[in-house]
């Protein structure tokens, strides 16, 4: 006898604010982790399919252009001054030696290039720096993401009169947990972030990072925030947390990796138009894990050697996967 999967699911559902936007409350999407597995998955890969093609992955790079020595203390990354980590500092890299790197990556199929800096926020005269670079790169028919710290609103302008197409800026956890993490900037600085890149006009990458020993109700709570800015953001980087040595999240109790896939899986429903992007950790990942995650929803990765200063599964195993499972890059 078939069974209507569909009769077995609870009703979770987002309510709607005035102005038609989606609003998801915690208990609401704490609700979605909760369901079996094989449910969740299936009402992800339903929505995903109504918003998506099911077998295509955007592909981005991301490079350090100027690595270490940043003065925040954030527990999860080895570029703080505050831990001593082996992560060394690296002056801002020049304008060819970036353009050489996003040509590479166009080469190996990426189609958007990320450039990230350790800053607290940028100078003026970074800025300066940087706008060369984004200007050299969208010359190369790339789109360009950078994640240069806090920006103040005439920044993002800047930036965005340059051509920048995204800014990342991660809400990295939930509110009620973010002081556990980082205590030298507000969540509230953050937010304001975010504010000026979307009055610019630029594009929106933010996400966050699990694994950092926060409970399911904060995962939910990440999301809810993410969720709920209006409009969502139009990628969000799922990060697994990297625990390196030297860092005061080093020694965590790694996260269970359906859990992980979980997440995915309720970014993917609350977000429906967002592309949900593997970044940080996905080196952790074996191919079958990965395999979920599509499943799951995830339809962009981090692709090459390296992020900012971690590990990432080399261009030869992506394209073996991707194979295996027939999907294509986009």
């Amino acid at each position: 006898m078939l069974i209507d999967s569909t009769a077995t699911q609870p009703s979770i559902t987002a309510s709607s604010a005035p102005n038609n936007a989606t609003v998801w409350s915690v208990d609401a999407i704490e609700a979605l982790f909760d369901l079996p597995f094989n449910d969740l998955l299936w009402r992800a890969q339903t929505v995903h399919r109504a918003h998506f093609d099911a077998n295509a992955v955007q592909l981005s790079t991301l490079l350090s252009v100027k690595t270490g020595g940043c003065p925040e203390d954030c527990g999860y990354c080895p570029q703080s001054v505050r831990h001593p980590t082996a992560v060394a500092n690296q002056a801002l890299l020049s304008q060819e030696e970036v353009l050489k790197a996003a040509r590479a990556a166009k080469a190996a199929g990426a189609s958007r290039f990320c450039m990230g800096a350790a800053w607290r926020s940028p100078k003026e005269r970074d800025l300066d720096a940087v706008i060369d670079m984004i200007i050299g790169v969208r010359a190369l028919g790339l789109e360009t993401c950078a994640t240069l710290g806090m920006l103040k609103p005439a920044q993002a302008d800047r930036l965005k009169n340059a051509g920048l197409d995204y800014y990342n800026h991660n809400l990295d956890s939930a509110p009620e947990f973010y002081g556990d993490i980082i205590s030298t900037r507000q969540y509230q600085d953050r937010l304001d972030t975010l504010k000026a890149v979307r009055n610019s006009g630029m594009h929106v990458c933010c996400g966050g990072i699990v694994g950092m020993g926060e409970t399911r109700r904060m995962r939910a709570g990440l999301l809810h925030e993410l969720a709920n800015l209006n409009p969502a953001p139009e990628s969000v980087p799922i990060n697994l947390l990297v625990q390196v040595e030297g860092t005061p999240l080093h020694g965590t109790a790694a996260l269970d990796l359906f859990e992980f896939i979980r997440t995915i899986a309720c970014a993917r429903i609350t977000m429906p138009e967002s592309r949900v992007r593997l970044s940080a950790g996905r080196e952790s990942l074996s191919d079958e894990h990965q395999a979920l995650c599509f499943l799951a929803g995830a339809n962009s990765i981090f692709y090459g050697e390296q992020l900012l200063t971690t590990g990432n599964p080399d261009v030869e195993r992506d394209r073996q996967l991707f194979q295996r499972l027939g999907l294509h890059s986009e």
